[in-house]
């Protein structure tokens, strides 16, 4: 038996990710330069780029056996 992590699973997770990640990134951002726009600017380029790396990153691992086991089902 093997197992597949679907891509709507990865996506969504990527997601939820982000806007943590969003968050935390435009306190440091405004902190630094008390600009809303240039704020905006820059958390939406880097976390844009990110989350592409995170998601292909997610795609990557899924094809890696290691640290997986098969869950056995008694019917």
């Amino acid at each position: 038996m093997s197992y597949y992590e679907h891509h709507k699973r990865s996506i969504v997770k990527t997601i939820a990710f982000q806007a943590l990640i969003i968050l935390a990134d435009m306190v440091v951002v405004f902190f630094i330069t008390h600009q809303y726009q240039i704020t905006i600017s820059i958390i939406l380029l880097t976390n844009l780029v990110s989350g592409l790396i995170y998601f292909l990153h997610e795609r990557a691992w899924n094809r890696v056996h290691w640290g997986k086991s098969r869950l056995e089902i008694d019917i």
